[in-house]
């Protein structure tokens, strides 16, 4: 991506071009000039033309920089990244339907970082139907304990463990119809890391409680659990993360936020992070090498 002296510099070249252009045009169109009108106006399109050239100049030197910067960050990704998701089993969740493009960053984030395949990836439906969730879990009457609308935190707080250790998980299985958009992937084994995605609007009523409950549930586990969004996510849900206490990534879509996550999946201490004014605790969280397979202390 272009900075800022490159737009400077592309602007200067447009503006002294069209500068240049205007004293032309005037010297053809005033036949009756006298010697000396000419001799000044000449000189000032010597001077624009100057200025043009010198902007020119910069434009190519923005232009070096930034081939020469951009190397810099890719170098500096792939030291950032490399093995350092190895072997690591994430599980992806997200509040309302898949966004694929948020997926596809945060697929490459943990190819880039070496880790295997996603574990898992679940989608639940919000807003959600509690009428429809309560008549399911009361057919069973080992789960009747979570329903009814003054259970919906408890309720959340039981699918974020259950999202996290796989196995049984009983209660996700009873509500495959009325809560899960998209269920695909490993459902037995334990998860070591989760990241969650809400794509759409904040949600109200019983849907905030059971998401509440949930999202407690995830921040009470001794895993890294990481909320991301898009640069260009509106509206953010980056307060809804940090409320619950969930590390955050705003930028998950480009290199530095990919970054950000592989850091925070690899046990970064928590933290909200990112480029947007949310972003409390900075950029990124402290880079650390990775440990080497058997190193010993």
């Amino acid at each position: 991506m272009f900075d800022l002296r490159y737009h400077v510099a592309s602007l200067a070249a447009v503006f002294f071009a069209l500068v240049i252009g205007i004293l032309v045009g005037v010297a053809l169109a005033n036949h009756g000039l006298s010697d000396t009108e000419r001799s000044r106006l000449q000189r000032q399109a010597n001077v624009a033309n100057d200025k043009l050239d010198a902007a020119r100049d910069d434009l190519v030197q923005a232009q070096d920089e930034n081939r020469a910067d951009a190397a810099f960050v890719d170098k500096a990704y792939n030291a950032v990244m490399a093995d350092r998701l190895q072997g690591k089993k994430v599980a992806v969740l997200f509040i309302g339907k898949v966004d694929n493009d948020l997926l596809g960053s945060i697929d490459r984030t943990l190819d880039n970082g070496g880790a295997p395949q996603k574990l898992r990836l679940m989608a639940v439906t919000a807003p959600v139907d509690d009428t429809a969730i309560e008549g399911a879990l009361k057919k069973r009457q080992q789960l009747a304990a979570y329903s009814g609308p003054e259970k919906l935190d408890d309720l959340g707080r039981e699918l974020a463990d259950e999202f996290v250790l796989g196995g049984e998980m009983p209660v996700w299985n009873a509500l495959q119809t009325q809560l899960a958009e998209e269920r695909t992937g490993n459902m037995r084994r334990a998860a070591d890391a989760v990241i969650v995605v809400r794509n759409g609007p904040p949600q109200m009523g019983d849907t905030a409680k059971l998401l509440s409950g949930f999202y407690s549930g995830l921040s009470g586990r001794p895993i890294p659990v990481i909320g991301v969004e898009a640069s260009t996510t509106k509206p953010s849900a980056i307060r809804a993360y940090a409320r619950h206490k969930l590390s955050s990534v705003d930028d998950v879509d480009r290199a530095v936020g990919r970054a950000a996550l592989a850091l925070l999946l690899s046990d970064a201490p928590r933290g909200s992070y990112g480029t947007k004014k949310t972003a409390t605790d900075g950029v990124l969280p402290e880079v650390v090498p990775v440990s080497a397979p058997g190193a010993g202390g």
